[in-house]
Formats: C-alpha cells, sequence, structure tokens
C-alpha cells in the first residue's frame, strides 16, 4: 500500500518544483529597472521608442539584451537578462507574454 503513494506523491512534488522554477525564470521588472542604468552610460531610452524603436517581438527583444549583454563587464546573468527584459517590456514595448 505504501508503494502506491510513492508514485502520486512524487509526481505532486515533481509538478510543484517545475513550477517554481519557471517562477524563478520569470523577470522582475523593478530588478530590471535597477540593472538598465548600467545601459544608459551608452544610450537613452529613446531607442525603445517610434521612430527608432525596431524590436517588434518579445523573443527579438530578448535577443538584442543578450546580444548587447556581450559587450557588458561585468556580463548579466541569465535572471539578470530576463529581469532588463520584463522591465524593458513593461515600460516600453508592452509586447503580449
Amino acid at each position: 500500500m505504501k508503494r502506491r503513494l510513492v508514485f502520486p506523491v512524487a509526481c505532486m512534488l515533481s509538478a510543484a518544483f517545475m513550477a517554481s522554477g519557471s517562477a524563478a525564470a520569470a523577470g522582475d521588472p523593478a530588478r530590471g529597472e535597477k540593472l538598465h542604468q548600467d545601459c544608459l552610460g551608452c544610450h537613452g531610452t529613446e531607442l525603445y521608442v517610434p521612430p527608432k524603436a525596431k524590436i517588434k517581438a518579445l523573443t527579438t527583444l530578448k535577443k538584442e539584451v543578450e546580444k548587447w549583454n556581450d559587450r557588458m563587464n561585468p556580463k548579466f546573468t541569465k535572471q539578470e537578462i530576463e529581469d532588463m527584459v520584463a522591465y524593458l517590456n513593461r515600460d516600453f514595448y508592452k509586447f503580449p507574454k
């Protein structure tokens, strides 16, 4: 009887762990806003609004942040990139998630 309980409990724990992992991967726009201060040394926010805005999708926004991260020293972590994308999307781009 105990053996039958192990599988459902293990499944529930796995599902809870995966759900918490995906929540951790989501960006925090408040942290992203603070991190974005490093970017302002090279450019202002005018790049994010028409007519200069060239990014048309959330996936493209993330790729651009990752691309420019290669020029940062020290580089942003993956979580910090997610935070920055969340900030830029919240305040400028407003792409659906």
